[in-house]
C-alpha cells in the first residue's frame, strides 16, 4: 500500500492509498470543524441533509437509481466526535474498473464526481434547503437524540464524559439537543452550510486501484474549484497538563435491569511518545480478555457481567466500564481500585506485557486489512498531525518497557465514578 497526500487548497488536502488488495474502492470525504454548543446540532441536521439529494440527484432514491447503475456501488454518511471535533463523513464504495466488464466506464471517476457533488452541491429549493427535507430531518434527529438512552452501557459513557466536560467541547453530545432543533429552519441551515463548507478542515480519502488521473479529477472537478481555500476551523489535539479533580461521584437512577459502573481516568502525559505505553498500560488494566480487570473484577470475583476498559487518546482518558448487579456496586468498585493501585506498584509481569503487546499488535496488522480501517488510521494521523507507518507505529509498541507502564499508571487518576442503577 502507497499512501501519499496532497493539499488541494489551502484547508483541504487529498489523501491517496493505492493498493492492489480489494476488488473496491472507497472514497470518504471528511468535514472537520470545532465543537460548539452553538452549531452542533445545526451540523448535525447538515449531515442529514446532503444525504437527503444534489443539484443533478435531487432525491434520496435518485442516489440509490446512480449507485445501482454503478454496479452497485454504495452511498453512506455518518457524523463523529473526535476529539474537540465535529466530524462530518461521506463514503461511496464501488468495484473496481478493471473487474467491470466495460473497462472504459470509469466508475472510479463518476464515483468521485458524484460524491463530491452530494456533498458540495447540495439540492435546494428556491436557493436555500427544501423545507420538508429539513423537517422532515428535524424529526429524525429528534428521535435519534432522544434515543440515546435506549442503549444503556453508551448513554452511561456519555454522561461519564459529560460530567468529566462540563462547560467544554468534549462534554458536548455529537448529535446535538432537541431544544436547538425548534429553532432551526432551511433558510438559515443553508446559510449554517455554506459557513460550515468555507471554514472547516476538508480532507478527501480515495482507497484502492487508483488510477494516474484520479488526482487529475478531483483537482479539475467544478464543485472543487468553486471552494476557497481557508484556515481549517478546527482543534489539533495537544497534550496539556490535567489539573488534579476531587472525585467526582455522580448516581443516576433509570429502568435498568443490570447497573452501568463507569469510571473516568485522566491520563498525564509529557509528550506524545507516552501514547504507546499509555496503550499498553490500558491492555494489561482492562483492554482485553487476560486483563487485570477482567480477570479480576469479572472471572473470579464474579461481581460483572462485563468488566474492561478502553483509551481514548485524543483526550488522554481511560474509561473503564462494568455491567454489575446493583448490590455489587461497593465490591465491584472496590475491586477496579485494588486494580489501578497494582498497576501503580508494578504488580503486574514481563508475560502480562508480552501479552498486551502481542495483542496491540494484532489489532495494528489488521489496519492494511479493511480500506475503511486504513482510512481512519490516516483521518486520525492527519487530525493529530503526527503521521507514522503501520510498521513504525508496530515498533513502538514493542518498544515499551515496564518503567514507562508503571509510570503512566502513576499518572493516572480518577476524575469521575459515575453509577447508572434503579
Amino acid at each position: 500500500m502507497q499512501y501519499k497526500q496532497e493539499e488541494i487548497k489551502k484547508g483541504i488536502k487529498l489523501h491517496l492509498l493505492k493498493t492492489d488488495k480489494f476488488k473496491t474502492n472507497i472514497i470518504a470525504v471528511f468535514l472537520t470543524t470545532k465543537l460548539d454548543r452553538n452549531t452542533v446540532t445545526e451540523n448535525a441536521l447538515i449531515s442529514a441533509i446532503l444525504r437527503r439529494g444534489s443539484k443533478n440527484m435531487p432525491t434520496q432514491e435518485r442516489i440509490s437509481v446512480e449507485m445501482e447503475e454503478m454496479y452497485g456501488a454504495s452511498f453512506d454518511c455518518g457524523l463523529d466526535k473526535t476529539g474537540d471535533n465535529q466530524v462530518l463523513k461521506f463514503y461511496i464504495e464501488t468495484i473496481n474498473d478493471k473487474f467491470i466488464p466495460n473497462k472504459n466506464e470509469g466508475i472510479l471517476e463518476n464515483s468521485l464526481n458524484k460524491i463530491l457533488e452530494i456533498v458540495f452541491d447540495p439540492f435546494l429549493e428556491n436557493g436555500v434547503f427544501k423545507k420538508e427535507y429539513v423537517e422532515q430531518e428535524k424529526v429524525n434527529m429528534k428521535h435519534r437524540i432522544e434515543g440515546k438512552i435506549d442503549n444503556k452501557a453508551r448513554y452511561a459513557l456519555d454522561r461519564t464524559i459529560e460530567e468529566m466536560y462540563k462547560e467544554e467541547p468534549f462534554g458536548l453530545y455529537k448529535y446535538g439537543y432537541v431544544e436547538d432543533l425548534e429553532k432551526i429552519d432551511n433558510v438559515e441551515l443553508y446559510e449554517k452550510y455554506k459557513q460550515l463548507i468555507s471554514k472547516c478542515k476538508i480532507d478527501i480519502f480515495v482507497s484502492g486501484s487508483i488510477e494516474d488521473t484520479t488526482k487529475n479529477t478531483i483537482f479539475e472537478n467544478e464543485n472543487i474549484k468553486k471552494i476557497g481555500q481557508r484556515e481549517a476551523d478546527y482543534i489539533v489535539p495537544e497534550i496539556t497538563k490535567k489539573d488534579l479533580q476531587e472525585e467526582k461521584n455522580i448516581t443516576e437512577s433509570m429502568e435498568v435491569t443490570q447497573g452501568k459502573l463507569i469510571l473516568g481516568l485522566d491520563v498525564n502525559l509529557n509528550d506524545e511518545k507516552q501514547k504507546y505505553a499509555t496503550l499498553v498500560y490500558n491492555n494489561i488494566l482492562g483492554g482485553s480478555a487476560n486483563s487485570k480487570i477482567f480477570q479480576n473484577v469479572r472471572e473470579k470475583a464474579h461481581l460483572a457481567y462485563a468488566a474492561n476498559s478502553s483509551y481514548m487518546r485524543f483526550k488522554n482518558n481511560i474509561f473503564i466500564s462494568c455491567g454489575i448487579e446493583i448490590t455489587n456496586y461497593e465490591k465491584a468498585l472496590g475491586l477496579i481500585r485494588e486494580q489501578l493501585e497494582q498497576m501503580k506498584n508494578g504488580d503486574f509481569s514481563e508475560q502480562d506485557i508480552e501479552e498486551a503487546k502481542k495483542g496491540i499488535v494484532a489489532t495494528i496488522k489488521t489496519i492494511d486489512d479493511e480500506q475503511d480501517t486504513q482510512i481512519t488510521y490516516y483521518f486520525a494521523q492527519e487530525l493529530s498531525q503526527d503521521t507514522i507507518t503501520v510498521e513504525e507505529y508496530e515498533q513502538k509498541i514493542k518498544d515499551v518497557k515496564k518503567e514507562e507502564i508503571v509510570n503512566i499508571a502513576n499518572n493516572t487518576q480518577i476524575n469521575t465514578i459515575y453509577f447508572l442503577r434503579d
